[in-house]
């Protein structure tokens, strides 16, 4: 009964949100100083181990990440956990088997599992799926410039509550100046001090929605790395090619430049 009126509170939320986009209303998204933003940035590893660690304890009791692969978290340009870990932390899930018709502990193999809640939406292209920043008549120049929009957003969603509550349809809505109408069906998941790190970072609200919107942004983009230094090296190719390319006309076109110049 409780999920059931979890779901439907946030199922009259999303409809709230609907009917704010469609009205022009929009939230305050701060910008934040995220590690991986501009041509050079880079994901910080330990800030994406936090954020598993913010996503384990406390979002994951909600919300899925079923298009994310266990065994990524391995992976190099990501929280990089070792694989003896990635095991451990696996069997932290169960998914159910389809040849053995019951559920078993997961494997790196497997993926994260899905929301457990219907209406709770699955959190691994959030990050893609949120803009934070449109700039002028909705030209986008703020995402290119500011940073990639979308954990803006989902970090300045987490910090963004004021503590008032109000009462509709039967349910409790929360004041956030980040969400689209103002009002949302989700209580506060972080307050600050949710979460003991072993590397003694900082867990005020701050630093744990940022640490977690990091987090969200590489399952959402777990590739960035290798795509900015595959973009890099075209750049680099192609500005070399260009050089080249007008050293050979300058030096095909001197005699005939030359003999129109004797004609002169």
């Amino acid at each position: 009964m409780m999920l059931r009126k979890l779901a439907l509170s946030v199922a009259l939320s999303l409809g709230l949100a609907n009917g704010a986009m469609a009205a022009g209303g929009a939230g305050h998204v701060e910008d934040f100083d995220f590690s991986f933003e501009g041509p050079f940035g880079s994901f910080d590893t330990n800030q994406l181990q936090r954020g598993l660690q913010i996503y384990t304890e406390i979002c994951s009791g909600c919300h899925g990440l079923q298009y994310v692969p266990i065994r990524t978290l391995s992976d190099s340009g990501g929280p990089e956990l070792p694989e003896n870990q990635v095991r451990a932390y696996a069997e932290f899930y169960e998914v159910f088997d389809a040849d053995l018709d019951d559920f078993r502990p997961a494997k790196p193999t497997d993926h994260f599992p899905e929301s457990s809640l219907e209406n709770a939406p699955d959190l691994s292209l959030m990050a893609k799926g949120r803009a934070g920043f449109h700039g002028p008549y909705g030209s986008g120049m703020n995402q290119l410039f500011k940073g990639m929009g979308g954990p803006e957003y989902i970090a300045s969603l987490l910090v963004g509550y004021t503590g008032e509550e109000k009462e509709q349809a039967g349910s409790i809505f929360y004041e956030n100046t980040a969400f689209p109408g103002g009002w949302i069906a989700m209580a506060p998941p972080l307050y600050g001090d949710d979460v003991e790190f072993a590397d003694g970072h900082s867990t005020d609200l701050h630093h744990l929605a940022e640490d977690v919107s990091a987090f969200l942004m590489w399952t959402a983009e777990p590739k960035l790395m290798a795509r900015k230094q595959s973009g890099f090296a075209g750049v680099l190719l192609l500005t070399l090619l260009s050089v080249l390319l007008y050293l050979t006309n300058k030096r095909l076109w001197a005699p005939v430049k030359a003999k129109y110049k004797k004609k002169d």
